[in-house]
C-alpha cells in the first residue's frame, strides 16, 4: 500500500502530537480535542486541499490551549472492567452505542469512500470533487493523485496519468470559458462570482476523473458503528478496503479499545468476516447462475424509473393521526375512509403545515409510505444521493458499459475531444483490467460521468428531504435532473406528497448554479466582519 507520507517539523510535531494518534499513517483519531473543534476541523476538511493534520496546523492549532505532549491512550480500569462485563458477558451492544470517536482516512479511492460511507449510524465528511481541484500533483514528485497498486501493471498508471493530464487541460481552459461566459452580476458580487465560477468548471470537468483519484474523509460513530463498518472493510474482496479496515481498527484501539475487543477474537469478529464473505460469495454464485451477470447489450441512457410503491394516501392520513388520537388504528381509519378524496387532500396539506423552509419537516406519519427507484447517472451524481443516511442504497459495479455524457458546456468551451479521450482512456484501462481477472480494482479506472445503475429505497418522508436539498439550484445538474425526476414520478402516484414538497427547485436554465448560494455566504461573511 503506497500513499504519501507528510514531513513536520519537531515544532508542528509538538504541536501535533496531543491531538493525532498518529503523525505519519493515513488513518489516525482525533483526541484531547473540545467537540466544537472536532465538529469545525472536520467541516473545514471537505473544500481544503491538503490533509487533516496540516489543516489544523495552518488554521486551528494557535486558538488552542497548551496541552500535555503526548496522549497516553488510556480509557480507565474501572470503565474498561465495565465494557467487559457488559459488552463481552452479557452480550449488551447498546452499550458500545454510548462512546464514539472521530477518525480521518486519508488517500483513500473513490471506490472505497462509498464502502466506509455504507453504514447508516454514523457521521461522515467526504472532500468533494466539486470544491477540489485535482489539476496539480500531490506532491514534490510529481504523482497525481490517484490510488496506485504496483500489481495492476505499468499500463495502468500510464492511463491514469494520462486522464489526470487531461483533466488539469481541461480545467483550466472549462474555468476560463465559464468565467468568460457568466460575467460578475456587480459591484460587491466579485468574490462570491470567483467562487462560482470556479464551482461551476469543477462540476463540469469532475466526470474526467476516475473513481481512483484519491480522496480523504472525517468519520464520527459510535463504537457500535466502527465494530460494524470494520468488519465490513475486513471481509470486503477489494485489497484497499480491508488494508483501511486494519487501520481503522489499530488506530480506534488506541482511544476504545474495550468498544473493539470483538473484532479479534477469532469465536466472534473471525466468524462474522468468514459469514459476510460466504454470503457475498452466494449472491455472486447466484447470480451467475441465474444469467444475472452478463454485460449490457447496449449503453443505456440516464433514466429513473419507480419500480415499487408501498402504501396509499390514505394510509398516510392515518398515521398522520395516529399519535394525536385516544382510540384504536381500526377507529382513525375507519374516520378516514368515511371522508371523500378531495376532504383527504386538504386535510393532509393542513397536518403538512406552512413548511417556509424544507428544514420545516412534516410528522413521521410520512415514513408511512415507501418508494423504490431503480436511477441510472453519472456515477457522480450517484455519489451525492448515495450519502444521504436514512434509505437503503445499493448499487452494481462500476463498468463504461452504460455510457456516458459530455456536458454540453465542455463541448462549448472547446474540450469535447479532450473529454471524449478521457473516456476512452478510462474504458480501456477498465477492459485491460478486467481481462487480466482484476474485475474489482477494474473500477479503479472508471470516470466519474460513467453511468452506474443502483437504487434508492426510501419513505416519503426521506423522499422530502432528499428530494428537495438535491434538486437545490447551487446542486450539481447531474443529482438535479435525478431528484426532479423522482419528484414528478411520486407526485402521478402520491399527488399530496408531492405537493408537500413545496421547495422543489425545477429550473433547468443553465447559470451559475452557486452564484446565490455564494453571495449569500459573502454577505454573512461581511455582517459577521461588521459585528466584529
Amino acid at each position: 500500500m503506497d500513499y504519501p507520507v507528510e514531513t513536520f517539523t519537531p515544532e508542528e510535531r509538538a504541536r501535533l502530537e496531543p491531538h493525532f494518534t498518529n503523525l505519519d499513517r493515513p488513518v489516525f483519531a482525533l483526541v484531547n480535542l473540545p467537540e466544537t473543534v472536532k465538529g469545525a476541523l472536520f467541516s473545514r476538511y471537505s473544500r481544503y486541499r491538503g490533509t487533516l493534520r496540516r489543516l489544523f496546523l495552518d488554521e486551528f492549532a494557535d486558538s488552542l490551549p497548551e496541552l500535555p505532549a503526548t496522549f497516553e491512550g488510556s480509557e480507565g480500569r474501572r470503565a474498561a472492567e465495565l465494557y467487559e462485563r457488559m459488552f463481552l458477558e452479557y452480550g449488551d451492544d447498546s452499550v458500545a452505542q454510548l462512546g464514539g470517536a472521530h477518525v480521518a482516512v486519508e488517500w483513500c479511492s473513490n471506490v472505497v469512500t462509498k464502502v466506509l460511507q455504507r453504514p447508516r449510524l454514523a457521521s461522515y465528511l467526504e472532500q468533494s470533487t466539486r470544491y477540489i481541484a485535482y489539476d496539480q500533483p500531490m506532491d514534490s514528485s510529481g504523482a497525481w493523485r490517484y490510488w496506485r497498486d504496483d500489481s495492476l501493471g505499468p499500463e495502468y498508471a500510464a492511463a491514469m496519468d494520462r486522464l489526470f493530464e487531461l483533466y488539469s487541460e481541461t480545467f483550466a481552459r472549462v474555468h476560463a470559458w465559464v468565467e468568460g461566459s457568466f460575467p460578475p452580476p456587480g459591484a460587491g458580487g466579485e468574490a462570491a462570482h470567483k467562487r462560482a465560477v470556479r464551482a461551476k468548471a469543477l462540476d463540469l470537468t469532475r466526470g474526467m476523473l476516475p473513481a481512483a483519484a484519491l480522496s480523504h474523509m472525517g468519520v464520527f460513530a459510535s463504537g457500535q458503528a466502527y465494530e460494524s463498518l470494520i468488519l465490513h472493510l475486513l471481509a470486503h474482496p477489494l485489497p484497499e478496503a480491508q488494508a483501511y479496515g486494519t487501520m481503522i481498527l489499530e488506530e480506534l484501539e488506541k482511544v476504545m479499545p474495550s468498544f473493539l475487543q470483538r473484532v479479534r477474537r477469532p469465536e466472534r469478529g473471525g466468524v462474522w468476516i468468514e459469514q459476510l464473505r460466504a454470503r457475498r460469495e452466494r449472491a455472486d454464485e447466484a447470480a451467475e447462475r441465474l444469467g444475472l451477470r452478463r454485460d449490457p447489450l447496449e449503453a443505456e441512457p440516464a433514466s429513473v424509473t419507480l419500480v415499487d410503491v408501498d402504501g396509499d394516501e390514505t394510509r398516510l392520513l392515518r398515521a398522520l393521526l395516529e399519535e394525536s388520537a385516544s382510540v384504536s388504528e381500526a377507529e382513525v381509519a375507519d374516520a378516514v375512509d368515511r371522508l371523500g378524496a378531495d376532504e383527504r387532500m386538504r386535510l393532509i396539506a393542513s397536518l403538512v403545515g406552512e413548511r417556509e423552509n424544507r428544514r420545516h419537516r412534516p410528522g413521521r406519519g410520512f415514513e408511512a409510505l415507501r418508494y423504490r427507484f431503480e436511477i441510472v447517472s453519472d456515477y457522480g451524481a450517484f455519489r451525492d444521493l448515495q450519502r444521504h443516511r436514512m434509505l437503503t442504497a445499493q448499487w452494481q459495479e462500476l463498468t463504461p458499459l452504460l455510457g456516458a455524457d459530455v456536458p454540453e458546456e465542455v463541448g462549448l468551451a472547446g474540450c469535447g475531444a479532450a473529454y471524449n479521450e478521457a473516456l476512452e482512456v478510462s474504458a480501456g484501462a477498465w477492459r485491460a483490467l478486467r481481462d487480466s481477472g482484476r474485475e474489482l480494482e477494474a473500477q479503479y479506472a472508471v470516470c466519474l460521468a460513467f453511468r452506474l445503475r443502483y437504487v434508492l429505497d426510501m419513505n416519503a418522508r426521506e423522499a422530502m428531504q432528499l428530494i428537495e436539498l438535491r434538486s437545490g439550484a447551487e446542486g450539481h445538474p447531474g443529482y438535479r435532473a435525478v431528484a426532479q425526476e423522482m419528484h414528478r414520478l411520486i407526485g402521478q402516484v402520491h399527488p399530496a406528497v408531492a405537493a408537500a414538497m413545496r421547495h422543489v427547485d425545477t429550473t433547468t436554465e443553465p447559470r451559475l448554479e452557486r452564484l446565490l448560494a455564494e453571495m449569500r455566504t459573502q454577505a454573512k461573511r461581511e455582517a459577521l466582519a461588521r459585528g466584529a
